[in-house]
């Protein structure tokens, strides 16, 4: 064989070699972001059009009336133990600008087992198994070691209707934040605190495939998580999209709660009049003031709340805390 005709071969061979090697180097894989389908590409937008969603998203919703399941869950995962109720069906009901209404039933027997409602500032929890009517701001100075006494229908109203941007106070960074398992946009809204520092005051995920909302973390000016929530499974109530499944963790305050919505009413006032919003303090029950008193009498509806509320009698025992 000649020569030529031998070195052409064995460099043929080695190449071949060389190449069946390197085969062996490189793995292809397929890379599959939560919440999509192979048919789905991901959708490639900017910082406004982000901030116009959230805008479009809120002003779609002037109030609604909903029945939910919810789980609530007390305790905390830094502390080691976490306890669920399961099995409680509740009532939301929600006017804008910031009124909110919560009623729970037990389990089974479907008793009351809580009301509590907010104009923004102010409210008012009504617990009948203690026979105890709390009343204070919604701002938590200090937490109770009774985590239900920690709970402020603000902080549902929070989670359940996505603030808009303000162009004035806040400022606004977009990440994307898009790898293997996840295809989010991430948007951080950056605010300035009363010591002039900046810190980050909440961060709103989009996801890609969508552009909906599934997350919401607001923080503290000193970083801590003061809600994490999670929304899923994004269905239409009377022509507007909404969230139906809801996950909110208040990890400062050691409770949570899962809501699944079961029926929505959107954007029917006649469902959800001002005299819904009047949570009246019951006779003979223990009247608990938390941190400032709201208003100037114990009782009555704070200044600015929905409708008004009628003087009582005086309770068998009023406590305050400060």
């Amino acid at each position: 064989m000649p020569l030529m005709v031998r070195l052409t071969g064995r460099l043929l061979l080695a190449v071949f070699l060389m190449m069946a090697c390197a085969s062996c180097l490189v793995r292809r894989r397929q890379i599959s972001q939560k919440r999509s389908n192979p048919t789905q590409k991901l959708i490639t937008t900017d910082k406004k059009t982000l901030i116009d969603r959230i805008a479009q998203i809120y002003a779609s919703v002037n109030s609604f009336s909903a029945t939910v399941d919810m789980v609530p869950a007390l305790g905390s995962a830094d502390k080691g133990h976490i306890t669920e109720y399961k099995d409680v069906r509740a009532y939301i009901l929600f006017k804008k600008p910031s009124f909110i209404r919560l009623i729970g039933l037990y389990p089974v027997v479907r008793n009351k087992a809580f009301d509590m409602v907010s104009d923004g500032a102010d409210f008012k929890l009504y617990i009948p198994a203690k026979n105890r009517f709390v009343q204070g701001r919604n701002e938590i100075s200090a937490p109770s070691p009774n985590r239900i006494e920690n709970l402020r229908p603000q902080h549902f109203l929070e989670a359940l209707m996505v603030q808009p941007i303000d162009p004035v106070r806040d400022l606004t960074i977009v990440e994307n934040f898009t790898d293997e398992e996840n295809a989010d946009y991430v948007l951080y809204v950056v605010n300035r605190g009363a010591d002039g520092q900046l810190y980050f005051g909440r961060n709103v995920w989009f996801d890609r495939f969508t552009l909906r909302i599934v997350r919401q973390k607001v923080f503290s000016a000193s970083g801590a998580i003061l809600t994490d929530a999670r929304y899923g499974e994004w269905k239409s109530y009377d022509g507007v999209p909404f969230p139906s499944h809801i996950e909110i963790n208040r990890p400062v305050d050691e409770y949570g709660v899962v809501i699944s919505i079961v029926k929505m009413d959107v954007n029917k006032d006649s469902l959800v009049t001002d005299e819904k919003f009047v949570l009246e303090r019951p006779e003979n029950t223990e009247l608990q003031v938390l941190g400032p008193a709201p208003g100037s009498t114990p009782g009555a509806t704070p200044v600015g709340a929905a409708g008004a509320e009628r003087p009582v009698s005086a309770p068998a025992k009023d406590t305050i805390e400060k």
